[in-house]
């Protein structure tokens, strides 16, 4: 019985994900869902990557968290519209609330909307939200066993950041043995090695959302949206 009510929760969740991404589609916004563990760095690469894209790149956020605006303020310094959702306790973030905040946001000013989920390597994975690509962030202070303990949210995910790459010689993290075993997982995925203290593989990462971004541009193109983006070169 328990099993027949999380697959009902999951069909409707996954219903109204996917009409918020034809309502986002509609307007040529590339979504992405950024996933990790508390502390994993996803603020972090956030900011990052609004202070990086944001002169090319129209982009919004929206915060997961159970509790507190810190992130979003850090976030809203950035100078890019954010909204913050606190799910008072929740352990993720699910499509009835992002389908609940985008009218908030000025859909017809944007190209890209980037949803930190709530810290978390295991629910989150589970619940569509609207996005068009999963990206999860995995540091190395983790350890690397994560992959093979949360297989879900990797094979889910079309890219993965191996973050605090800098800490690497003060950390037992396996390195080869993390990016065998995502890749065993999920072939597929962009596998990327980053810092956001150096800077190291972060062109990397920006390469692959602003790849993502236009061929969103274009299929919208195809589809006759008259929108004007920023370039993405």
């Amino acid at each position: 019985m328990e099993v027949k009510v999380m697959t009902d929760i999951l069909d409707a969740n996954d219903q109204l994900a996917h009409t918020v991404n034809q309502k986002l589609s509609s307007q040529g916004i590339f979504v992405l869902n950024l996933l990790g563990s508390p502390g994993c760095g996803k603020t972090t690469l956030l900011e990052k990557t609004i202070a990086a894209l944001k002169a090319d790149i129209r982009l919004a956020v929206i915060e997961g968290d159970l509790f507190t605006s810190k992130d979003a303020e850090r976030i809203e310094r950035q100078g890019v519209p954010v909204i913050q959702i606190n799910t008072a306790g929740g352990c993720h973030l699910d499509a009835g609330m992002i389908n609940s905040v985008i009218s908030g946001l000025d859909l017809s000013s944007l190209d890209m909307i980037i949803i930190e989920n709530v810290g978390n390597l295991v629910c989150p994975a589970e619940f569509e939200i609207g996005e068009d690509a999963k990206a999860t962030v995995l540091s190395v202070t983790e350890g690397e066993d994560k992959p093979l303990k949360y297989p879900l949210v990797f094979r889910k995910s079309q890219a993965v950041l191996i973050n605090k790459i800098d800490l690497l010689p003060y950390t037992d993290f396996d390195l080869d043995a993390a990016m065998h075993d995502i890749k065993g997982i999920n072939p597929e995925a962009t596998l990327v090695t980053a810092s956001c203290r150096t800077g190291q593989g972060l062109d990397e990462w920006y390469h692959w959302l602003k790849t993502q971004v236009k061929k969103k541009q274009n299929r919208s193109s195809e589809n006759g949206r008259c929108k004007q983006p920023k370039s993405t070169n």
